[in-house]
């Protein structure tokens, strides 16, 4: 049965390359939020002929919607004549800013040998595509199948998943009763089976100082100095404690199974002139710089604890350091998630990667989130995983590829998962 099946999906190695390079030519940036729609549409006229009613689903209200960029959604769903199990396939749009060191176009879909380049292949459009491609190939082996089979094209993960998945799950497109089985197509590798994901808080650090004559900056107070005694603390204590720690979930790459912090961006005293400004700068002593921090935490560490470190350490300096001031300010918390390897969807995608590839599969878990932690959280739907393919070593860098053998692999895998759930015995 699965031979056939096989033989159906590697026909359409031409289709799969094809659709790859149609998603990673729509320029889905995020932010702000580009083209959402026109991608959904793409999705949806390939999926309408294949028998799936198609809705787009605008999330009003959510961060970053507005009229310029609205944050639209697609949930495809082909229901069979027999009843079964909903196997759900969600994969997120949008993509983050293209940066420096490309040495391809960036939105050009470019197929070298087996490779194919742009910003969104590995993560994740590569991962959709062969969502469909499997599904398209398991519909016409199998049209008299059991169940309904879902796809869904989402909005806005690469900032939390607020605008997307966040929004569907708490509309119930997540309810299990109406969906038994998710999986999630990020690029985890083709023979890996992701749990889950650690934590992340995101906050904005405040130093606080007094503006006064550059010439005479001790009639002010440099709040730049100020934070400056807070990145050493953080490089004195805060890191070397964090190093310290470490998980037992199978946390990939071995560099992020202890706790991780990043500092995504500094600002302080005045912004930056214009590009081609010759203006000079003034002379003030700044009274403001601000960081913001992208901590990511274990499952053993827990919010709370992640946040009472951080003040902890602000105090410390307050109470030590003279006329030290802040403010903190959490932009965004997301607690660990972690499917049980015995659940449904872990033990199914497990067998399929030994029936496709030959395989033993290896559970993992992400080293930073991604939209599990809404079907879990919000839609209560605990039977969800992420399985795709791609090299995640490669999101969000230069050059960013995704392979075409990876992908009708995976799809083989996700092909012989359907027919695990919705055939009968």
């Amino acid at each position: 049965m699965s031979e056939f099946l096989f033989t159906r999906i590697e026909a359409k190695r031409d289709e799969i390359v094809a659709l790859t390079q149609a998603l990673i030519q729509i320029p889905t940036l995020n932010p702000p939020g580009q083209f959402y729609r026109e991608c959904c549409e793409l999705v949806a006229e390939r999926l309408a002929p294949r028998g799936f009613s198609t809705e787009l689903v605008r999330a009003e209200g959510a961060p970053g919607d507005t009229d310029r960029y609205p944050r639209w959604n697609l949930v495809a769903r082909r229901e069979a004549a027999r009843a079964g199990d909903c196997v759900h396939f969600n994969s997120h749009i949008d993509v983050v800013e293209v940066g420096h060191g490309w040495t391809r176009a960036p939105f050009g879909g470019a197929l070298e040998g087996d490779r194919i380049y742009g910003r969104g292949a590995c993560d994740m459009k590569g991962g959709l595509a062969a969502s469909i491609i499997a599904v398209e190939a398991f519909l016409e082996e199998h049209p008299d199948h059991a169940g309904a089979i879902e796809i869904s094209a989402t909005a806005d993960e690469e900032t939390g998943g607020y605008g997307g998945v966040a929004h569907l799950a708490k509309a119930g497109y997540f309810d299990p009763a109406r969906v038994q089985h998710v999986i999630i197509p990020e690029p985890l590798g083709k023979d890996r089976i992701c749990l889950g994901h650690r934590g992340g808080w995101w906050a904005e650090i405040e130093t606080h100082g007094e503006i006064a004559h550059g010439s005479m900056p001790f009639l002010g107070d440099c709040a730049i100095r100020h934070m400056g005694a807070v990145l050493d603390a953080f490089e004195r204590d805060l890191f070397p404690a964090m190093a310290a720690r470490h998980t037992d979930m199978p946390v990939i790459p071995d560099g992020a199974r202890q706790s991780t912090m990043n500092i995504n961006a500094i600002h302080g005293g005045q912004p930056e002139e214009e590009e081609g400004s010759t203006a000079l700068p003034a002379h003030c002593v700044p009274d403001s710089c601000r960081i913001t921090v992208d901590r990511r935490f274990l499952i053993e560490e827990g919010i709370e604890a992640v946040e009472a470190e951080m003040r902890g350490l602000l105090d410390g300096l307050k109470a030590t350091r003279e006329n030290f001031d802040y403010s903190l300010r959490e932009i965004n918390r997301v607690l660990p998630s972690m499917t049980d390897e015995g659940a449904p969807v872990v033990q199914t995608v497990r067998a399929a990667i030994a029936d496709a590839l030959g395989a033993e599969a290896a559970f993992v878990a992400s080293p930073g989130s991604y939209d599990q932690k809404h079907i879990d959280r919000i839609g209560t739907l605990k039977n969800c995983i992420a399985y795709g393919p791609g090299v995640l070593e490669l999101a969000h860098k230069p050059d960013e590829w995704v392979g075409v053998t990876d992908m009708l692999d995976s799809a083989r895998v996700m092909g012989r998962t359907l027919e695990r759930l919705l055939l009968p015995d």
